[in-house]
């Protein structure tokens, strides 16, 4: 064969690798892109996710033992579950603080919380502050200084007053006034607030 026939061969030869190298990068690429496709159509069912928990809880002074969605609030759960509705939804974006309770000891604005969080906590609602028939002192004081008007804001504020009065932020009516920021009352009643909060604190709570 001449010269110039076997570099036509060649050529024809590279020509015929090219396109058989082309082919094989498209198969692999496409099966590479498909493989995703059929994983997400498996018939195989998912994983079952728990969508609830059983949550044990001491609230004012009792046990409860309640099985909540995992998105369920401890507001919800409170108000719903527990039965204790003197605790308030009022915007339900921790906004407003009428949901305001004690948590182990601390503040906290249930709406925005979940139940599932506080497993084994304790936890105290305004209809825990009464002690044997007797009203917290700070709920007297809301009554004797006239803080209340529709009463819808009160309970988280009467809890969140007393909170800043175990606290210690109590000094002067401006921190008081900042430590229950967090509190609206729509009605505003806000300087009788403050100052049933300071009779409370005035007096050792």
């Amino acid at each position: 064969m001449s010269e110039s026939g076997d570099a036509t061969h060649d050529a024809d030869t590279s020509g015929v690798r090219r396109r058989t190298f082309i082919g094989a990068s498209l198969t692999v690429g496409g099966a590479i892109g498909v493989m995703p496709l059929l994983s997400s159509c498996s018939t195989e069912p998912d994983e079952p996710q728990q969508v609830s928990t059983t949550v044990r809880m001491r609230v004012n002074g009792q046990e409860h033992t309640v099985e909540v969605d995992n998105r369920t609030s401890l507001l919800d759960l409170l108000r719903e579950r527990v039965g204790l509705t003197g605790t308030k939804k009022g915007c339900d974006h921790g906004a407003c603080g009428a949901c305001t309770i004690h948590v182990d000891g601390q503040r906290v604005v249930s709406c925005l919380t979940f139940a599932v969080m506080h497993d084994g906590a304790a936890v105290t609602t305004i209809e825990g502050l009464e002690r044997n028939g007797r009203l917290h002192p700070l709920q007297q004081a809301f009554i004797d200084h006239d803080a209340l008007q529709c009463g819808y804001c009160t309970p988280g504020q009467i809890m969140s007053g007393a909170a800043c009065i175990r606290e210690g932020r109590t000094g002067t009516p401006a921190e008081i006034r900042e430590a229950m920021s967090g509190n609206i009352c729509r009605c505003g009643a806000y300087p009788h607030i403050v100052d049933a909060i300071t009779a409370v604190a005035q007096r050792g709570g």
